[in-house]
């Protein structure tokens, strides 16, 4: 029987990535078959996931893939305990429609760990917390784990505001940093030291929290008679997709049930000047602005898109490449495959961000989709073209048509999650 429960926090920035990934690390460390599943659409903390608990992490979002579909993918890890860490405060989410951590966790029924930094306060931190657990029935908040606490002073004024709700009390700790660019973290693949600092956040959540009470608070969830979440049809049968540091940003949920439908998936690295094999091609987001002048030189890739027959397309990084050039944070202009009429830059920058609603136009799908965007760099010009979706917001706003095709090369700065739930 697998059991689960959810790391949250008041606040983005409480610190919650790390203590997820030292909670995840030091239970296996005893033994455990630990696995995780990340709250909302992010591609980063995913990757630090896996690296902690060696399983795959997956994707949890109620808004883009409804109640009854994530409870369909939760049921389906193989693992003795699964940890959830939530997106931003645990009551926040999109605008007009829900899609919370407190959303998930009550249609779950996963108690709740609260991570609260409390670097400046004390026993305000007991109304924090009466707050928190008061708001909303329906949810189960097991404890709270204080970070960044200065003191031995300060913890116990916490613990005397708190008594026993208290699971941890982490202290203060400048070099448990991990850093951070223009679009969050840099990705785990990227730092030689991964493996030392998720043991170091082990060691720090062994020494400073109560694992204990921390794996008993977890409670087995239901496995039973839930329909398979309704997956995405592939591109293709035998899909060639990129993947390296400027092409990370693919969801795992995604992949496995192109798997599960038949598909054969293959891998290719285009900062490599690899080609892709397939039928169809996958180009997904990531970082491609700062690797735009490798990418330009890369002709044996570029070429290898330019011949493709088949069906090509991309996401955000993805649809990037497949137009005529990025202007780099410098201002400079790399050609790209040119296939698309449109040119991106980050010279120009402005942050596109939230959920998508999206009716396809031209796409390779027919039935409504979820998605969202997350981009800074801009559109610095664009020709005729058939738009891919017609978007909305997850309010149900507007946002008109998005995206290009021309011929079997398709793409947008949409990231597709799921298949919109009825």
């Amino acid at each position: 029987m697998a059991r689960g429960l959810l790391i949250a926090a008041p606040h983005s920035g409480s610190g919650k990535t790390l203590i997820t990934l030292g909670i995840i690390r030091a239970l296996r460390n005893r033994g455990l078959k630990v696995a995780s599943a990340k709250v909302g659409p992010d591609y980063i903390d995913g990757r630090f996931h896996e690296a902690a608990s060696g399983q795959p992490c997956i994707n949890l979002d109620y808004w883009a893939m409804g109640a009854e579909a994530c409870k369909a993918r939760l049921a389906e890890v193989d693992a003795d305990l699964v940890i959830v860490e939530g997106v931003m405060g645990l009551f926040d989410g999109p605008d007009g429609a829900k899609g919370s951590t407190a959303d998930l966790a009550e249609a779950l029924g996963l108690p709740i760990v609260l991570v609260i930094d409390a670097a400046k306060q004390a026993q305000s931190v007991a109304a924090v917390v009466h707050g928190f657990s008061t708001f909303r029935r329906g949810l189960n908040i097991a404890g709270v784990i204080l970070n960044r606490v200065a003191s031995d002073r300060h913890a116990k004024m916490l613990s005397d505001s708190l008594d026993s709700r208290i699971l941890g009390i982490m202290r203060q700790n400048d070099s448990a940093v991990w850093p951070s660019r223009h679009l969050g973290l840099v990705q785990a693949q990227e730092n030689q030291q991964l493996e030392s600092f998720i043991e170091s956040a082990a060691a720090g959540v062994s020494r400073e929290t109560f694992l204990d009470k921390i794996n008993e608070s977890a409670t087995i969830f239901d496995r039973h008679d839930f329909e398979s979440a309704k997956p995405l049809p592939p591109l293709a049968q035998n899909i060639a997709i990129a993947s390296d540091l400027a092409f990370a940003f693919a969801y795992p949920h995604l992949l496995n049930d192109w798997r599960k439908q038949g598909a054969e998936l293959s891998f290719f690295s285009p900062l490599n000047n690899e080609t892709p094999n397939g039928e169809a091609v996958f180009l997904p987001g990531g970082y491609p602005e700062l690797h735009a002048g490798k990418l330009a030189s890369n002709s044996a890739f570029l070429d290898a898109l330019r011949s493709q027959k088949g069906l090509i397309y991309g996401e955000c990084g993805g649809y990037m490449v497949l137009g005529d050039a990025i202007v780099d944070a410098d201002g400079k202009s790399h050609a790209m495959t040119g296939l698309l009429p449109v040119s991106t830059s980050f010279a120009v920058r402005k942050l596109q961000l939230g959920y998508r609603q999206l009716k396809p136009l031209n796409a390779p799908w027919t039935s409504n989709l979820r998605g969202h965007e997350f981009h800074y760099s801009t559109i610095a010009k664009q020709g005729a073209r058939d738009p891919l979706f017609h978007a909305s917001d997850a309010a149900g706003n507007d946002l008109g048509p998005i995206g290009q095709r021309v011929g079997n090369v398709m793409g947008s700065y949409a990231h597709i999650i799921s298949q919109a739930p009825a």
